[in-house]
């Protein structure tokens, strides 16, 4: 394995990597980046760096982006995804530090201290014009409940303020639990005497402290921003700012880094920091050894932790998952190689205690374990990319979830392919030692392990079929190690379909001389490599 290391990031984190004798870590600048990426697996930055789809596709072996710290503004996601590139950060690593500089700012606004210490400095004595005032009884809102705002909420209680937030994703019985009052966006700028923000950055909070919003606030409210910089609309900031609409601002974030020859620094009631309230020894060991750790698991293990743009799972989940991933990836390389034609939906059905379960990886597995069988090299579908690549295609994708199957098996995946008004479906478990295992075709049932290479025939129901195959593969020194029939009515009809585990390869020759009976309608090669499944994810 070769790690790319491309912004400073702790020492321990290298150290991690080093415990593997035979993985290379390589720490880089903007001049050698470039010729280390060609071998790389993995590429660890913090903010400065910025990995775009140029940068990817200078890396065709890249697995996975480290993003030491939480936002990833800094990686196109798009790209990665399309690329089966996962991409982590650290959230919660720096936390503690944020929250902590978010009540520094706080007691700074309230008790005048940057004007404190330059008077003092300039050989001033202003006591009279810095009396300040106090946070005890003060209400403290704070807009996004998340890892930093918890830690916000529980320090600002400790200074005897009263916090009501706004979190349209946090339950009230934790809010109830941390002693928080939860309101709507409004009810929080109306009661606020300070506004915190802790969201991320999305269409629907770009620009959300606006000339609207800030009307609905107490007048000489304060705000603090250590989350984005697109969250303000800028100019009427400036404006509330220069009113008295707004009592002060702090600001360690902006829309443009770094800042210059903005507004923002000439009005005395404005204190800005450079984008460092993450940035502490111990927040920069934390997030460092963190985002190692979690590639680290990657790589070895497939464990995809703290990922945005694959849903994340811990070690004990994936290997329980393991399992229906493969078999995911198996009904679905069956569908591709039996059927004929496009593929306009494909539709996953899960049955059992698997249906509580995260089940984003079992589809991307199973859309995957298709989409290989006729895709191009140059862009394999893996867990990552799956459903991307299906979305390009202009191919649906549904999922439908029901606590047990009807069957009577615990867990049963089923995949269906829609084309134009056809529709196939395959059916599947995980048997007694992790295989998988295939439980009916299109409603008939038929048993077979889902593994190395078989015939899948679609007869009359008639007799002497199985002898005249079984004469045919006979003839072209075939071998048959399992051979699996099954039967059902559909309407008037009656058919039959036939799953032929042999040894060895099958040749056109052979295929040819099995369509050339006439009671055979369908008669088709399956093959099943190496687990894709795990070589995309471990």
């Amino acid at each position: 394995m070769k790690i790319v290391i491309a912004d400073k990031i702790s020492s321990s984190a290298a150290a991690i990597f080093g415990e593997h004798g035979d993985w290379k870590v390589v720490t880089t600048d903007k001049e050698t980046l470039p010729g280390e990426l060609a071998t790389a697996d993995a590429i660890l930055v913090r903010s400065a760096t910025f990995v775009d789809a140029a940068m990817m596709d200078k890396a065709p072996k890249l697995r996975v982006i480290g993003r030491a710290g939480v936002g990833v503004d800094n990686v196109d996601l798009d790209a990665a995804t399309k690329r089966g590139i996962v991409v982590m950060n650290t959230p919660g690593g720096n936390a503690v530090a944020v929250a902590e500089h978010t009540l520094a700012l706080m007691l700074a606004l309230a008790r005048h201290l940057v004007r404190a210490d330059s008077t003092m400095h300039a050989g001033k004595w202003e006591k009279k014009t810095l009396q300040g005032t106090e946070l005890r009884g003060k209400t403290l809102g704070i807009v996004g409940l998340g890892r930093v705002g918890v830690e916000v909420s529980r320090r600002a209680l400790a200074f005897g303020m009263k916090v009501v937030a706004h979190d349209p994703y946090v339950a009230p019985s934790l809010a109830q639990q941390l002693n928080i009052t939860l309101g709507s966006l409004d009810e929080v700028f109306a009661q606020s005497d300070y506004i915190t923000l802790h969201v991320g950055l999305t269409p629907q909070t770009q620009g959300m402290i606006n000339a609207e919003s800030i009307r609905k606030m107490k007048k000489g409210v304060r705000l603090i921003n250590c989350a984005r910089g697109e969250l303000l609309n800028e100019p009427a900031v400036i404006e509330a700012l220069q009113s008295g609409q707004l009592g002060g601002a702090a600001l360690d974030v902006y829309s443009h880094e770094p800042l210059k020859d903005s507004p923002l620094a000439t009005l005395p009631n404005v204190i800005l920091t450079p984008h460092i309230a993450g940035s502490t020894h111990e927040a920069s060991e934390a997030v460092g050894v963190q985002i190692a750790l979690q590639v680290r698991e990657y790589l070895l293990k497939g464990v995809i932790q703290n990922a945005v743009n694959v849903p994340s799972i811990s070690e004990e989940e994936y290997q329980q998952m393991l399992p229906y991933i493969l078999l995911g990836e198996r009904l679905g390389a069956f569908l591709a190689q039996s059927g004929e034609g496009g593929v306009e939906e494909m539709g996953l059905s899960y049955s059992g205690e698997i249906a509580e379960w995260k089940t984003a990886l079992i589809r991307n597995a199973a859309v995957a374990g298709a989409l290989n069988q006729i895709a191009h090299a140059h862009e394999r579908a893996n867990l990552v990319n799956a459903a991307s690549i299906a979305e390009e295609r202009g191919i649906r994708l549904t999922e439908r979830k029901k606590t047990r199957d009807a069957g009577g098996a615990a867990n049963v995946l089923r995949m269906t392919f829609k084309t134009g008004q056809r529709e196939n479906t395959v059916a599947g478990c995980v048997q007694a030692g992790g295989l998988p295992r295939l439980l009916e075709i299109d409603g008939i049932d038929v048993e077979a392990p889902l593994e190395g290479t078989f015939i899948y025939l679609r007869n009359l129901d008639v007799p002497g079929v199985v002898g005249r195959v079984g004469t045919v593969l006979g003839q072209h020194n075939v071998n048959i190690a399992n051979f699996s029939l099954g039967r059902g009515r559909h309407g008037q009809e009656t058919s039959a379909v036939a799953v032929v585990q042999v040894d060895g390869e099958i040749s056109d020759k052979v295929l040819e001389a099995l369509r050339c009976i006439e009671t055979i309608l369908l008669a088709k090669a399956i093959r099943f490599v190496a687990p894709q499944a795990k070589a995309v994810s471990a």
